[in-house]
């Protein structure tokens, strides 16, 4: 990545927050002027990698349970699922605006009428201003991006890559299923049409050093992405990552080894990149290790601390060579 920027030399005032990074509701409510809350949908979907147009297995890291909805019996419809979120946050947050975010496995991999279904149902309510799509850079189709485009016109519209790493030895080991240059290409295609892009990878994979992590940081830092979700590698039961973990023949990030990686990656982020995640768990009854990662909060307040420490700030180091 050639030397074009040089760094934030301050907090930026455009975040308009008290924190060292530029989170998700700070972005909301700069846009919006008000709360804004994501609502999770599972539709129904599945993976390619899962039925063998892409893969078999599924991610080396992933149960394949889907959503605790799923879990417990057939699927309420999308407005269903839209209408009680709308009433829970309206309750106990306060919310007055949402985003209807289809999260559980692959939501674009479908019928392209069976998806713009979908999202309509989701964006019903006058309340909704828009949609957050999880999904993989091989399943973002012209005809899918078309359709995202229209809604962006006159909704705010994120689409959400699950990358993992950019390392194509990772994504083999983690059977995503797809290269690196898959993600590359679906950023190019991604890039104009008015879709916010945000990225999902994950630190303490196997085999990769402190160097290999931040490279796939330095990668982002460099493309028109507008959001990212960083999370540790987690070990669930019943999923070969965690077989692995179980029989000792890997080992877990510690908590400070995480803290001090994180923060190293947000300094390495543009300003501007909205941080929608910095930490995650697993299901309770199949979540394995690490376990500092169950207590999310402290993970936070020690990311939050580690910056203070530094007396750094995301993008303090955006574009330098390191």
């Amino acid at each position: 990545m050639s030397e074009t920027h040089h760094g934030v030399s301050s907090r930026p005032a455009f975040w308009n927050n008290s924190k060292r990074f530029y989170d998700l509701k700070s972005f909301w409510r700069n846009r919006f002027g008000c709360k804004v809350y994501k609502l999770p949908i599972d539709a129904g979907f599945t993976c390619p990698n899962r039925d063998g147009k892409a893969a078999t297995g599924g991610c080396i890291y992933c149960d394949g349970r889907g959503s605790k909805l799923r879990q417990a019996g057939p699927l309420p419809s999308v407005s269903e699922q839209v209408r009680k979120g709308i009433a829970y946050y309206t309750v106990h947050r306060q919310a007055g605006k949402f985003i209807a975010y289809f999260q559980t496995f692959t939501n674009t991999y479908g019928d392209l009428e069976h998806l713009k279904r979908l999202y309509d149902e989701a964006l019903t309510p006058p309340n909704v201003l828009g949609l957050s799509i999880g999904t993989r850079p091989d399943c973002v189709p012209a005809a899918v991006l078309d359709l995202l485009e229209n809604y962006a016109k006159t909704r705010h519209v994120w689409l959400e890559l699950g990358i993992q790493s950019i390392h194509d030895r990772t994504l083999t080991l983690l059977n995503r299923g797809h290269e690196r240059a898959n993600f590359l290409d679906a950023v190019d295609r991604i890039q104009g049409r008015g879709i916010h892009l945000c990225v999902h990878i994950i630190v303490g994979l196997p085999d990769e050093t402190h160097e290999d992590i931040l490279e796939t940081a330095r990668v982002l830092a460099g493309l028109p992405i507008q959001g990212i979700k960083i999370h540790s590698l987690l070990a669930l039961q019943g999923t070969v990552m965690g077989d692995l973990y179980e029989s000792g023949a890997i080992s877990l990030i510690s908590k400070d080894e995480y803290v001090t990686t994180v923060c190293d990656i947000l300094e390495i982020l543009p300003p501007e990149m909205v941080i929608q995640r910095l930490t995650a768990d697993g299901y309770k009854d199949i979540f394995l290790g690490p376990p500092w990662a169950v207590n999310k909060m402290d993970v936070l307040n020690s990311i939050d601390w580690e910056l203070k420490r530094r007396q750094t700030w995301q993008g303090i180091r955006y574009g330098i060579l390191t």
